[in-house]
């Protein structure tokens, strides 16, 4: 690690950046980022990677998900609040239903960069930059909209402050209570197919509660419940203007949220983002794709998590419902070679995505699902452990994925589709999602 320093990327090939017009403004907002506060703290990383040893070694669950790609017009009090309620009661019914404690990681307060296959976009004969995510671009179709501005990644930095503020008070303040989780049902939500299974839950959770604190008095921790934040450690500029020292521990942290991730656009082992991540503290993800060979996540693996520290390699699996089966036993045997300790989490939503005759784009429930069991089946046939999933999901009422109990068609789409780039699981969808998880975990119980 002598060879590392936090801007040795630079000698590497750094895909999926932007081009600034004015290098003199960009160096004068990283000046500025650098400055300012970190967003997170480097012994609440620490406390992170604890934890995610624990779901590597199947003594905890890791719930990871949010949005595909953060908008800053989404910094408002009702939408982080639905986000909350939803992986709030997500994670109780997986609590619920493991009996393990859940790790709950938002893709929040940073997820402002997304990666994207094609360089420009074409409307109505005219073409401009692809929009990149509102850390780098804006969304709007005109010239000037689409022209870089490092001016954004100084607003990202600041609504990433405002929304992790609000978090916190939030679960501060009680608002994570367990003696009321009915508090954080959403009122659209009432009429929801498995709203009675869900207040079944509920309501044997309160039981339980009631039951200890009448023999044994109050338990500590009910009033309130960790929150961390992942993102994707695509904007190597905005990330580097956070990568700081902190007294009395060695190395480097990305303070600007707990968890980064490398995609597998940007998972090149000589590449910049693998070089960047190689040598900060936080714990890693890593998204393994079908087209990720066993060499090439070895290779990763050496690079990345060189001392086998637990809980430092988070490996993410979205290889499609149809192509799990095979490439995932081969993966799973050839770092189990290595003999170092990962936590293995499937993301069944990202090999799973579909173009509609309109050319919407949208994931099925089903196919969702199907790689989910698939996900679990495999590893406990292995005799290894998945320790948690990732979902893109929201609180909102939108139509983005089709299936589920409430049967969205792909005529429904239109009604209200919001996501800037993928499709999101909706609040029924991904409660549907988590009474699944938790009835597959009761029944392997027996």
């Amino acid at each position: 690690m002598n060879d590392w320093t936090p801007d040795s990327w630079r000698s590497k090939q750094a895909t999926q950046q932007v081009s600034y017009p004015d290098d003199e403004a960009l160096a004068k907002v990283l000046d500025e980022i650098a400055c300012l506060p970190p967003l997170v703290t480097s012994w609440e990383v620490e406390t992170l990677k604890a934890k995610l040893a624990q779901a590597g070694r199947g003594e905890a669950f890791l719930l990871q998900g949010g949005d595909c790609a953060e908008s800053f017009d989404d910094c408002r009090a009702d939408i982080i609040t639905a986000k909350l309620k939803i992986l709030l009661q997500m994670s109780l019914v997986l609590v619920h239903g493991t009996r393990k404690p859940v790790i709950r990681v938002a893709r929040m307060a940073g997820q402002y960069a997304k990666p994207r296959s094609k360089t420009t976009e074409t409307r109505n004969g005219e073409t401009l930059p692809t929009y990149r995510g509102d850390l780098f671009n804006r969304h709007g179709f005109t010239s000037a909209e689409r022209i870089p501005d490092p001016q954004l990644m100084l607003r990202g930095y600041e609504r990433a402050a405002l929304t992790l503020n609000f978090i916190r008070a939030l679960a501060d303040g009680g608002f994570a209570d367990l003696h009321h989780p009915e508090y954080w049902k959403l009122d659209f939500a009432d009429a929801a197919h498995h709203g009675q299974e869900y207040e079944q839950i509920v309501n044997s959770i309160r039981e339980a509660i009631d039951f200890v604190q009448v023999v044994g008095g109050e338990l500590p921790g009910l009033q309130r419940v960790d929150f961390y934040t992942s993102h994707e450690a695509l904007a190597l500029n905005y990330e580097l203007a956070q990568t700081r020292k902190v007294p009395r521990r060695p190395g480097w942290y990305n303070l600007s949220t707990h968890l980064p991730w490398i995609g597998m656009r940007t998972a090149q082992v000589d590449g910049a983002h693998v070089e960047y991540c190689r040598g900060i503290r936080n714990p890693i993800g890593v998204k393994v794709g079908p087209g990720m060979s066993p060499e090439w996540l070895l290779e990763l693996i050496e690079l990345l998590s060189p001392e086998g520290e637990p809980g430092r390699l988070v490996l993410i699996h979205r290889l499609g419902a149809d192509a799990i089966a095979e490439h995932l036993p081969g993966l799973i045997e050839a770092v189990r070679g290595t003999g170092k300790p990962v936590t293995w989490v499937s993301d069944p939503m990202h090999g799973n995505t579909e173009t509609t005759a309109e050319g919407i784009k949208t994931r099925h429930f089903d196919k969702i699902l199907s790689e989910l069991q698939q996900a679990f089946e495999i590893h406990a046939s292995m005799g290894s452990v998945l320790g948690g999933v990732h979902f893109e999901l929201t609180g909102e009422d939108v139509t983005e994925c089709v299936g589920g109990a409430s049967g969205l068609a792909a005529a429904d789409l239109g009604r209200a589709y919001r996501s800037r780039v993928d499709p999101r699981l909706n609040y029924e969808q991904s409660l549907e999602m988590a009474l699944l998880i938790a009835r597959a975990a009761r029944r392997a119980r027996g």
